[in-house]
């Protein structure tokens, strides 16, 4: 059975982002996966990397489990909004809190290389915007995908990650929100 993280960075439970989680979950239950969803927001953690690399600070236990479910995953689901090109604050202070050298990577004595100790897992980002994706890619460059998938998910050797980004939100009807339910659903359901 196929073990699927689905981390919800929206900092609003009410927002589209918490309902595509939920569609991506829905889907993948339709094919028995073990299946959790976690909404960062309902999580107790400080975001903040007060010192940077230099001194350790205790996770707190909502951080030691999100580590333990991470390395129990086979396929990690992040479902996040573009804010300023990237992604927003509570999902990056995850990342600078959880994925730490010694669990997601080490660097190697003397050397410019670092061993990748996230290997064996998949990803999906699923990304809404308000900037047309065509101008997010070709005038932006993509800044948030590239941040995510090159700079942290593959530097820890998850791969492949995968995009899917929808927008713009903020334009969208109803019927524009339904069709992308409906594919996220079927994103869950082929478990990729």
């Amino acid at each position: 059975m196929k073990n699927i993280l689905i981390i919800n960075g929206h900092p609003d439970k009410n927002s589209l982002c918490h309902s595509l989680a939920e569609s991506y979950k829905e889907g993948c239950e339709t094919q028995n996966a073990n299946c959790t969803l976690v909404n960062l927001a309902d999580l107790h953690f400080d975001p903040i990397l007060h010192y940077g690399y230099k001194q350790r600070t205790d996770l707190e236990p909502d951080l030691l489990k999100m580590q333990e479910a991470i390395l129990n995953a086979d396929h990690l689901v992040f479902v996040y909004p573009t804010w300023w090109g990237t992604y927003p604050a509570l999902l990056k202070g995850f990342f600078d809190r959880v994925f730490l050298p010694g669990f997601a990577f080490k660097y190697r004595e003397n050397s410019l290389f670092w061993d990748k100790y996230l290997k064996g897992k998949s990803a999906r980002l699923i990304v809404t915007m308000d900037t047309p994706k065509w101008y997010y890619s070709l005038v932006y460059k993509s800044p948030g995908h590239n941040s995510l998938r090159k700079g942290i998910l593959e530097f820890c050797g998850i791969k492949p990650v995968r995009i899917t980004a929808f927008g713009p939100v903020k334009s969208s009807a109803d019927k524009k929100r339904q069709k992308w339910l409906s594919q996220v659903r079927k994103l869950g359901a082929e478990l990729r």
